[in-house]
């Protein structure tokens, strides 16, 4: 059995988080200034020294003191002497760094594909008319075999579907151009912020944020000071990653600590504006990733930034303080001494409005699974540095660190954008009759032109019948029988076209 993790302190008490419930998920909530910053590294620490991976976004830029080792202030000097604590023994944590706009630390990358139409349409901000149109798209590229890793393969096939709007229509519905340049110019928007550094290849693998050194967990950092100009891009990373790894980690029943625990920074950008259809997924990922062996701890100002079906299911619960200046702030007060466990000695409502920074009210989840009783405490002091590291360091620690070189070379292979530009330059060629072609290049034009017709059926976008795949096929290999290099060429594109993913 994992020892408690010891987080906070009374003048009487240590109040401890049981490893095996953080899988219940929690919340950090109060107002600017109040320490949710030092209580966020506290119980990052925490884990890590039990072996447990954090994976967790860095709004102001300074966790990443959380690499080297802490030192004694006067004014934690008064704290401790206070609480009649010893001084910690200071020492940094492994960290890796990341940054999606890949400036900060190692790149992290999805695919357009990985990431799906729910998403992406979240992330560009379109209306239902756009998502049905993204997801037709999306479903002419799987039907197909046209892989969409990054933003120009998609560009490339936003293009192709809106050309042959009329063709597609029979099979897939209803193709509107306007939709379709909605779509484009809210891509050349992500694009102009960061957006194309995150789509490619290659892209993240979940098992290196799992990792340990000498016993303690990778606490993995993700740079957010830039990436929170964009919020969406923020909020949909953090979702995509939420989604993989539900999706890829197997089932693990209890466990007496988590394989993971992922802080979610900055809660609020996840549930403004999202669709039904979003909420409803992101709730069930956070109902159903426990038996991954997954912990989310919601990180914000105002518990009800958080949606009260998922507030629901936080059982593990830190406020400091809140400013209860307007009717919503008075009415968040009202809501936090409601859904928190009560103690007969502790006006909950009134220490939300008289804690201290660095004070908190505190209620953890016991062996039963059911919340402790709320007490008024102080966060205890991190191990590590509370504040960034300079530049240099940063750079040392990014080429120590164990993914030093896998991400940082981005990959270009063939896919949507490829394939179609192939097809749309043979088709050019075609059309010129004043170019006179040489046989060999009439059996390249041949199989590539076969490309229409499988994407679109044997009938062209103006209805004139053109050749199909097998007939194409037959007359170029006629034309070139005993030429080795013409076969290959159509086995290569036959294997592109008829989706062989390399993955």
């Amino acid at each position: 059995m994992v020892n408690s993790l010891i987080i906070a302190s009374t003048n009487t008490a240590e109040l401890t988080l049981l490893p095996a419930m953080a899988t219940r998920h929690g919340c950090i909530t109060g107002a600017t200034g109040t320490g949710k910053t030092v209580t966020l590294q506290k119980m990052a620490e925490s884990f890590s020294s039990i072996g447990v991976p954090v994976f967790m976004a860095d709004i102001k830029g300074d966790l990443t003191g959380i690499s080297k080792p802490g030192s004694l202030s006067e004014k934690l000097r008064a704290r401790l002497e206070k609480l009649q604590l010893s001084e910690p023994r200071w020492h940094g944590f492994p960290v890796t760094l990341w940054d999606v706009l890949q400036e900060n630390g190692h790149p992290l990358r999805a695919t357009i594909s990985d990431m799906g139409p729910l998403l992406l349409s979240r992330l560009l901000n379109l209306n239902e008319t756009q998502e049905g149109v993204l997801s037709l798209v999306f479903k002419v590229a799987d039907d197909h075999g046209l892989l969409l890793l990054d933003l120009k393969d998609l560009r490339a096939l936003l293009q192709f579907a809106g050309e042959n709007a009329d063709t597609l229509k029979t099979q897939y519905g209803n193709v509107s151009s306007a939709s379709i340049g909605a779509i484009q110019r809210a891509l050349l928007q992500i694009e102009t912020q960061g957006g194309d550094r995150f789509f490619g290849e290659p892209m993240l693998a979940i098992d290196d944020l799992m990792q340990t050194i000498d016993g303690q967990g990778v606490i993995n950092i993700l740079a957010a000071e830039k990436l929170l100009n964009s919020p969406r891009l923020y909020s949909c990373f953090l979702l995509w990653l939420l989604s993989e790894l539900y999706d890829q980690l197997p089932e693990c029943g209890d466990r007496d600590k988590p394989k993971l625990v992922f802080f979610f920074d900055e809660a609020h950008l996840l549930f403004n504006m999202a669709s039904p259809a979003l909420l409803e997924k992101i709730e069930q990922v956070v109902r159903l990733i426990r038996s991954k062996g997954v912990g989310i701890f919601f990180v914000t100002q105002n518990p009800l930034d958080i949606p009260e079906k998922i507030l629901a299911q936080l059982g593990n619960r830190i406020q400091h303080a809140l400013r209860a200046f307007t009717p919503r702030d008075q009415k968040a007060v009202n809501a936090i001494a409601e859904t928190m466990r009560s103690n007969p000695q502790l006006n909950v409502k009134q220490a939300i409005l008289e804690l201290s920074v660095g004070e908190a009210l505190v209620s953890f989840l016991d062996a039963d699974g059911t919340p402790g009783v709320t007490q008024r405490a102080f966060i205890l002091p991190p191990a590590s540095q509370t504040g960034p590291i300079s530049t240099q360091e940063r750079l040392q620690l990014m080429q120590s660190s164990l993914v030093a070189g896998v991400y940082d070379q981005a990959i270009d292979r063939e896919s949507a954008y490829e394939i179609l530009q192939a097809r749309a330059g043979v088709e050019s060629t075609v059309g010129d009759s004043s170019k006179t072609a040489d046989p060999a290049d009439a059996t390249d034009t041949g199989v590539l032109s076969g490309l229409g017709d499988l994407l679109l059926g044997s009938t062209g976008k103006r209805g004139g019948r053109r050749e199909g795949m097998i007939d194409a096929f037959a007359k170029s290999a006629a034309r070139s029988v005993g030429s080795s290099i013409v076969r290959e060429i159509t086995r290569g594109l036959l294997g592109s076209l008829l989706g062989r993913k390399r993955r």
